[in-house]
């Protein structure tokens, strides 16, 4: 008996690292040293002696041909990035042109996040998965009622719309205030997940579409911004 626990627990000890390796990776940061910023979301780093192109995950900065906010932009990540600052990238994926998608931290701080709060950036919608979706999009909502940076402009074009040849942008709606909820105003489902069946009223599922920039809940399958419209 005692043989066979001896084995086990020596067996633990060598297959542990490939039983919780998923997770750990998950959450792995790989440190690196800033060579150069090439705009407002796109950074040079070496990982040693390697050159590597990273693209920060989850944001998108004006192009450098909207003045004067892609230069602006761009400067400002200079100054969060300088060369030589030692930076911990949290890897999300590989895009197409064969750069590092990331989350940027100096100590614990997410330089991504911080461009967003700032109004360099805005949330990148589409590819959001990797990142606090809800925070990203709370950061963006308040810079943008505080008119911060790129939101400074009535109506601005987003820069993926820039990218596609969109030049003049239609009017945006006015910012709504991000509700900050009670513990006893929302109901129990918004601590986890909800769906409309949780509510017995639309006006009830509103409230919670209203409080959660980005619909993270999915309430308005058909985007017109009305939550759960087949309740009374």
């Amino acid at each position: 008996m005692k043989k066979l626990l001896l084995s086990s627990a020596i067996a633990l000890v060598l297959f542990a690292p490939l039983l919780f390796a998923p997770s750990a990776i998950a959450q792995q940061r790989t440190a690196a040293t800033v060579a150069s910023v090439g705009d407002g979301d796109t950074i040079r780093v070496k990982e040693g002696n390697k050159a590597v192109t990273v693209r920060l995950a989850c944001i998108d900065a004006a192009e450098m041909a909207q003045k004067p906010y892609g230069e602006r932009a761009a400067a400002r990540l200079k100054q969060l990035l300088p060369v030589g600052q030692v930076v911990y990238l949290r890897t999300i994926a590989t895009d197409k042109y064969n750069r590092k998608v990331a989350e940027v931290f100096v100590g614990d701080r997410s330089i991504n996040l911080s461009m967003v709060q700032e109004g360099q950036a805005v949330a990148y919608r589409q590819y959001l998965n990797g990142c606090n979706a809800k925070q990203y999009l709370t950061a963006e909502a308040d810079a943008q009622l505080k008119r911060l940076a790129f939101w400074n402009q009535s109506t601005p074009v987003m820069p993926w719309d820039f990218r596609r040849g969109v030049q003049q942008a239609t009017p945006q709606p006015k910012p709504r205030t991000v509700f900050q909820p009670t513990q006893n105003s929302l109901p129990a489902c918004t601590k986890s997940d909800c769906d409309c069946s949780d509510f017995r009223t639309q006006a009830e599922a509103q409230r919670v579409f209203n409080a959660f920039p980005g619909d993270p809940f999915r309430l308005d399958r058909d985007k017109d911004g009305q939550a759960c419209e087949s309740l009374p």
